[in-house]
């Protein structure tokens, strides 16, 4: 059973490597299916994945992130993070400040899950592939979640470990017989329980060199893929759109350089209304006003940015902006449609079909003036701001060719935002305080990721900051699919002896000199956590970092660091790490990315670590 259970995680790494088309959760599925049939694990045992905690955990989070997207605090949180940011090293020099700073104090998953859809927006925005971004922030976020104890569910699990065998030991000194030897008191002091930051002194090491290897070296490995469709994006059609500056907008006081309104891909704005005296050509230095009007040239997915600014709102029908159903919609006007020859402005499409125009295309000439001003003609491509039942309602309209909502254009609840952001804190502080007191006896108490996460998934649908609807699509199944199949073939590997046989068979060819046995944990331990869970190896070797040492008479307490060292920072697969997955799809990635870019690292890492702690425990050869 062993040697079929390693034979079908090899089977899967392998396929994932040769066979890119293939579904990953579809064939982790398929090898957890195989040891199930044989008999290594039972179906209870194959599937508890889909409970676990860090499952759970995630899907919560995932619907959380949604819901800060909805009410638009993540486009603010990434216009004062990113939005000045030109090239790709600036914006990984501030994610590098925001990342490892925040992944010391909360969980890995719970600052990649908040940062990814911030760095994919400025991409889109600069036209920069999201693979230059989504894996070092996977990796950034492990290098300062060894910083702290609280910042991985790796050490929180290595740490309630210790809780207990440290109890276990002192509730067997207390009734052993008086005159209990040196020995025995130093055996229980190994084990005591972690420091806050006991962690850090090695950590914070690893988390400096590691910081500067991701941003001198990792970006000359990394992969530029960009979608199919951004090839495309110059032929793609230009809309006219106005826009009014409101008083809660943030560009109010700025100039237009300041705003980053220049040299935006897509965007080009054409000329500042104000007060009936026109700005044209616009200067990077003109500064922008309250109840300006600002006239834009530019592709969908741009003005769907537009729309996304607090305080910024379409000029043809501001009415629309606080409305939680509203879309945004695309329309082709037909020959037969009676507002033909009418104005935008004459036209009363708030009457007529509940919806407001927002910008106007028309092919082979280029729109100028007022939006309100334009007369329709036949052919012309409208961006409408409509209701959720648009579509459905006029998709069989003679007014109209061609009616389609605008993929991923749902306006944000800005009158949401303080909800979201009380929400957002209230979950940090909740991480943060559950992770001090922590209870390693019970998964599902208050203390728990996942009940935290989920408690405030829920009050992001029920303050109005996301819809049932848009809650249930942000939930990434399979990410979650994945995670929970790799959760039950670490198992099967466990229960079936392979991970005991592999580490029974390196440990005993090693000898007795500490450094060595040092190196060989830290490898193994690392080597284990790139084929299943992080926190599986943790649990797994850490009888063994305990055991080793005791056998020839040496201090645990190193092998205990390296062990939760080697097993919070894998970099070299996509299973390694629950961020690494989170990042694959979004990034378009695929397992030789992880290879080349983290191979380097994952070496660098063990050279660092072992030799650092090596020098703080006086580990010699």
């Amino acid at each position: 059973m062993a040697i079929l259970s390693i034979l079908v995680v090899v089977a899967i790494f392998v396929l994932l490597q040769l066979r890119r088309n293939l579904a990953t959760d579809q064939l982790f599925l398929a090898g957890l299916l195989v040891l199930t049939i044989a008999n290594v694990i039972t179906p209870a045992e194959a599937f508890e994945g889909l409970s676990n905690p860090a499952v759970l955990t995630i899907a919560g989070l995932l619907v959380v992130t949604a819901g800060l997207r909805s009410a638009g605090v993540l486009d603010w949180l990434g216009n004062k993070l990113l939005g000045s940011a030109r090239t790709q090293t600036q914006a990984l020099i501030r994610l590098t400040l925001v990342i490892t700073v925040a992944s010391a104090f909360l969980l890995n998953t719970a600052v990649v899950a908040m940062m990814m859809p911030v760095a994919i927006d400025w991409c889109r925005r600069r036209n920069i592939s999201p693979s230059r971004l989504l894996i070092p922030i996977s990796y950034l976020a492990m290098l300062g979640g060894v910083c702290t104890l609280i910042g991985t569910s790796t050490t929180l699990v290595v740490n309630g470990e210790l809780t207990r065998i440290h109890q276990q030991q002192l509730d067997a000194a207390a009734i052993a017989p008086r005159g209990t030897s040196p020995e025995t008191n130093d055996s229980i002091a190994q084990v005591e329980p972690m420091s806050l930051f006991e962690l850090g002194q090695i950590g914070s090491i690893c988390a400096i060199i590691g910081v500067v290897y991701i941003i001198f070296i990792a970006p000359r490995l990394l992969p530029d893929r960009h979608e199919p469709g951004e090839s495309l994006g110059k032929q793609r059609r230009e809309y006219m759109v106005e826009m009014k500056v409101e008083q809660t907008c943030p560009y109010v006081g700025q100039t237009v350089q300041q705003a980053g309104l220049r040299n935006l891909p897509g965007l080009f704005l054409v000329e500042i209304n104000r007060a009936g005296h026109v700005i044209t050509p616009v200067a990077p230095s003109d500064v922008i006003e309250q109840h300006d009007r600002l006239v834009f040239s530019g592709v969908v997915s741009t003005i769907v940015d537009l729309e996304k600014v607090t305080g910024l709102v379409p000029s043809a029908d501001v009415s629309f902006e606080h409305h939680p159903e509203r879309r945004l919609s695309e329309v082709v006007l037909s020959r037969t449609c009676p507002l033909i020859g009418t104005t935008v402005k004459a036209a009363s499409f708030r009457q007529r079909y509940n919806a407001a125009v927002v910008a106007v295309h028309r092919s082979g000439e280029r729109l100028a003036g007022k939006i309100g001003d334009i007369e329709l003609a036949h052919g012309d491509t409208l961006l409408l701001q409509t209701r959720s039942d648009f579509v459905s309602t006029y998709r069989n309209s003679r007014d109209f060719y061609l009616v389609s909502d605008v993929e991923g254009a749902t306006p944000r609840r800005h009158e949401k935002i303080k909800i979201a952001s009380l929400l957002l804190l209230t979950l940090i502080t909740w991480l943060i305080t559950a992770s001090i007191y922590t209870s390693p006896s019970s998964s599902y108490s208050w203390t728990s990721p996942a009940v935290a996460a989920i408690v405030i998934a829920v009050l992001m649908v029920l303050t109005g900051c996301l819809r049932n609807t848009d809650a249930r699509a942000a939930i990434d199944l399979q990410l979650l699919l994945t995670i929970a199949a790799a959760l039950g073939i670490g198992r099967a590997l466990i229960k079936s002896g392979a991970a005991e046989m592999v580490a029974n068979g390196l440990t005993s060819a090693v000898g007795t000199s500490p450094l060595l046995l040092l190196i060989t944990v830290y490898i193994l331990a690392s080597v284990m956590t790139e084929m299943i869970s992080n926190n599986a190896v943790a649990a797994m070797l850490l009888p063994l970092a305990i055991a080793i040492p005791h056998s020839i008479g040496f201090d645990a307490r190193p092998f205990i660091m390296a062990i939760t060292l080697a097993a919070s920072l894998a970099f070299v697969t996509p299973v390694g790490y629950q961020t690494n997955l989170m990042v694959m799809g979004p990034g378009g990635y695929h397992p030789r990315d992880y290879l080349r870019c983290g191979l380097p690292l994952s070496l660098l890492m063990a050279v660092t670590a072992i030799t650092s702690i090596a020098v703080t425990y006086s580990v010699g050869p």
